[in-house]
C-alpha cells in the first residue's frame, strides 16, 4: 500500500509563492503517475498538475506558467511549486498517485492513492 503525506500548506498573499511537498512510501511500479489535485469549498475536485515517472507532465490551463511539479527520487518526495498565486488558488491540495500506468492525465479517477490534503489559502 502506497502512503502519501502532504505538507507545506498555509496562508499566502496574492502574487506570493508556496511550495508543497508530498512524501511517498517507496513505489514498486516501474511506470506510474503522481500529481496534485485541489478542491475548493463547494466545487468539484480538479487536477492541477501531474507527471509521469518518465518525466512527462500535464498541466491545467488555470495554473499554466505559474505552477511547476518536480520529484526528488532519492527522498521519495514530490513537490508543487506555486508562484504568482491568486485567490482562486485557495483550496485543499491533495497529492495522488497511480499504480502501474504508462500515460498520465488530470482525471482523479485514474489515481489509486491519495494523501490527506494540505490547505492553501490565498488572501487578496
Amino acid at each position: 500500500q502506497v502512503q502519501l503525506v502532504e505538507s507545506g500548506g498555509g496562508s499566502v498573499q496574492t502574487g506570493g509563492s508556496l511550495r508543497l511537498s508530498c512524501a511517498a512510501s517507496r513505489y514498486t511500479a516501474s511506470s506510474y503517475c503522481m500529481g496534485w489535485f485541489r478542491q475548493a469549498p463547494g466545487k468539484e475536485r480538479e487536477g492541477v498538475i501531474v507527471m509521469h515517472s518518465g518525466g512527462g507532465r500535464v498541466v491545467a490551463n488555470s495554473v499554466q506558467g505559474r505552477f511547476t511539479i518536480s520529484q526528488d527520487n532519492a527522498k521519495n518526495t514530490l513537490y508543487l511549486q506555486m508562484n504568482s498565486v491568486k485567490p482562486e488558488d485557495t483550496a485543499m491540495y491533495y497529492c495522488a498517485a497511480t499504480g502501474l500506468r504508462h500515460d498520465c492525465g488530470l482525471a482523479g479517477y485514474d489515481y489509486n492513492y491519495w494523501g490527506q490534503g494540505t490547505q492553501v489559502t490565498v488572501s487578496s
